[in-house]
């Protein structure tokens, strides 16, 4: 499944630069990642960076974007391999 970040975003902008498939962006008031490119970092690293570095620790699993190791590793191969 996808990652989402919550209200309890702080704006600190270390998690944008540490996604690989440049799914997180500003929105109107915190970031927010585009379920369409997050991959939990599959196909690039063991675990989500950007959930590694984030200090306050408000980036859980998307319960509305759930998907197997196999579909994400799809979807990056999708992005990455054309």
């Amino acid at each position: 499944m996808s990652l989402y970040i919550t209200d309890e975003c702080i704006n600190c902008d270390v998690c944008e630069p540490e996604c690989p498939n440049e799914a997180i962006y500003q929105g109107e008031e915190i970031y927010e990642i585009d379920p369409d490119k997050c991959t939990e970092c599959v196909g690039h690293y063991d675990t989500p960076q950007c959930v590694e570095v984030c200090p306050v620790d408000c980036i859980p699993k998307d319960p509305n974007h759930v998907e197997t190791q196999e579909e994400l590793m799809a979807k990056y191969k999708a992005m990455h391999e054309a």
